[in-house]
């Protein structure tokens, strides 16, 4: 009887202790999710201009979020964030416009298109077993044609001139506070999803094969599946972030998705937060939407400080600048008395 009475206990203790477990991992989730809630009434309120700029912001942290799922997990360096972008708004755009989609089924059409030229691209490098720096090359040669196509499709994208999206609903326009909870939802989502993979056998692969790869493959991991597997979930996001973009906008040009407007910055941003981390983007974002605000009026003086940035965290900090103030931090202040650390060295 009292083995039959510790069974029940035993198994609701392990209960417990994977909900806290949960709650833990997820909990900066939430409270990142707590603070863009009430920013809205609390900083900008009903100011368009700062709205968009925070709409943008939320735009690059999902897009840093899923570059971190395909290179900051398994080491696919994909130049061509703004093409994957690009293929879901005009995905969208195109759909709705040629077969009179719904947008839901508009939006879906340009996040499955992005999800699997994302797919190829990958199967296409493991294939030929590319390593970090020729799979960015062929991504960027994608990300080139990309471009080169929406300019001479001019019937189809209408290259510089653009296309617009009609039937967005004004309350979700990026310069309303509707347009911003939806890329709130959006980048929790995102979230969400990078903090599941992380949790599930597949973040386990993920992390063997980003720190050895060869020693992934002895102990039984398929580094093709899972790469594939990271590169299909991170376009779907890139997909579905441009596609809810366009919606948002109402208008997409070539420049939308530009190279130097996408793959640039969100290179800067998310190796200023830390690759691989669940956060990082989101700090990256944060601080580079206050940075281009700042230098709107000093284009050249952004992108030379842009590549001063890169450089600099690629020689001094290649965990991201956050990780390094989290480790100076800790280094100075021990967790348990609270004293620097130089001073009780010396005593």
């Amino acid at each position: 009887m009292k083995a039959v009475s510790e069974q029940p206990l035993g198994e609701s203790r392990r209960g417990a202790r994977v909900a806290g477990y949960a709650g833990r991992t997820l909990l900066p989730i939430l409270a990142v999710a707590a603070i863009l809630v009430v920013l809205p009434p609390l900083w900008f309120g009903d100011s368009t201009y700062t709205t968009s700029l925070a709409v943008r912001a939320l735009v690059f942290a999902s897009y840093g979020v899923a570059f971190n799922l395909i290179f900051g997990c398994t080491n696919q360096l994909f130049l061509c964030m703004g093409a994957l972008a690009g293929i879901g708004g005009y995905g969208t755009a195109i759909s709705m416009d040629r077969t009179s989609l719904p947008i839901w089924a508009g939006i879906a059409v340009g996040t499955a298109s992005a999800a699997l030229v994302g797919g190829v691209l990958s199967w296409i490098a493991v294939r030929r077993s590319l390593g970090v720096i020729f799979t960015g090359i062929v991504t960027l040669v994608f990300s080139l044609a990309f471009a080169n196509l929406l300019l001479g499709q001019r019937d189809l994208t209408g290259s510089e001139t653009g296309l617009v999206l009609t039937d967005g609903a004004v309350r979700l326009a990026d310069d309303r506070v509707g347009g911003y909870y939806l890329f709130v939802c959006l980048l929790v989502v995102c979230l969400l999803v990078f903090r599941v993979l992380q949790l599930s056998h597949v973040g386990w692969a993920f992390r063997a094969l980003r720190d050895d790869e060869t020693a992934a493959e002895l102990a039984g991991v398929d580094v093709a599946r899972y790469r594939i597997y990271a590169a299909t979930v991170g376009s779907a996001m890139f997909g579905l972030t441009g596609a809810l973009y366009a919606y948002s906008s109402g208008f997409i040009s070539p420049a939308t998705y530009a190279f130097d407007q996408v793959d640039v910055r969100v290179l800067v941003l998310v190796a200023f937060g830390g690759l691989g981390s669940l956060l990082g983007p989101v700090i990256g974002a944060g601080v580079f939407a206050i940075l281009d605000e700042r230098l709107t009026t000093s284009l050249e003086l952004r992108e030379i400080l842009y590549g001063v940035f890169v450089i600099a965290i690629f020689l001094g900090f290649r965990k991201g600048v956050v990780h390094a103030c989290v480790a100076l931090y800790k280094r100075l202040f021990r967790s348990g008395g609270g004293e620097p650390a130089l001073e009780t060295s010396r005593e």
